[in-house]
């Protein structure tokens, strides 16, 4: 993985980009502090649900979504928003 400057990529930008279209990766820097990569464009769009399946489990956990009551879109009572909120203890 190489690194540049931001002055050096904007007058090297075709060249880089031909090392990028053969696989490289090219870290961009501005005072030394990578700001971002130059990374070859994947073929395969869209997220890889496998391996974020395969995280989830790893930390232990069932489900991406937390549980959701089964009444969860049920419509609310009439009074509703009339009720007085209890106070804080």
């Amino acid at each position: 993985m190489r690194t540049v400057s931001i002055r050096d990529a904007k007058n090297r930008l075709t060249e880089l980009a031909r090392e990028v279209e053969r696989g490289e990766t090219i870290v961009v820097t501005r005072n030394g502090r990578p700001v971002f990569d130059l990374v070859p464009h994947s073929k395969r769009g869209g997220l890889n649900l496998a391996a974020g399946e395969a995280y989830l489990r790893a930390k232990g956990i069932k489900s991406p979504v937390p549980f959701i009551a089964e009444d969860f879109d049920a419509p609310l009572p009439e009074d509703f928003l009339l009720r007085k909120l209890p106070r804080p203890r």
